[in-house]
């Protein structure tokens, strides 16, 4: 699995489409040229709201970091009943470590798009995509206790409770995949 990333992972609604360093090179100038890229219509509304500027830093990081997760982090985009894609979101996953034993997942929509079922459906698979790396043991999230939607996506992801988040009055939820080294 290291080393191989596949350009999109597909599901029954969804394409889930590598974030590579052109990419965010890419959306850091231009939303416009960034549709071209991974081939979405973009909204105007778009980036989701968490998604923050440091964002891209941090992804430049870790692939510097560890080239090895290129593929973790993925652009969500609905496919329409027409063929067309729309971009409505992000998931993603990173590992502190290297080798990654334990990685984290997170995701984010564009609002219009909360409250389909598409941020479960991006995080099942992802989550299915990272069960086929050998090195990951434990896949985990944090999340506020006051993020209802977030934990239900968790919790049908099949993540369980699992002790307190990185940040302040956070929560952790924890997918064990294999026993720990």
């Amino acid at each position: 699995m290291p080393g191989a990333v596949p350009a999109e992972i597909i599901t029954p609604r969804l394409a889930l489409i590598a974030i590579t360093l052109d990419c965010i090179h890419v959306e850091q100038t231009s939303a416009n040229r960034l549709a071209e890229v991974i081939q979405c219509s973009v909204p105007d509304d778009w980036p989701p709201p968490h998604w923050e500027p440091h964002v891209f830093d941090f992804m430049l990081s870790q692939f510097s970091l560890h080239p090895d997760q290129l593929g973790w982090p993925r652009y969500v985009a609905i496919i329409n009943p027409d063929g067309s894609r729309t971009l409505i979101g992000s998931v993603g996953a990173y590992s502190k470590t290297d080798p990654p034993l334990e990685c984290e997942i997170g995701y984010s929509l564009l609002p219009a798009f909360e409250g389909h079922g598409y941020a479960t459906e991006a995080a099942r698979a992802l989550i299915d995509f990272l069960r086929k790396d050998p090195r990951i043991a434990i896949i985990y999230a944090d999340t506020l206790p006051s993020q209802a939607s977030s934990i239900k996506v968790l919790e049908r992801c099949g993540l369980t409770r699992g002790g307190n988040g990185d940040e302040p009055g956070a929560i952790r939820y924890r997918l064990q995949l294999r026993p720990s080294e």
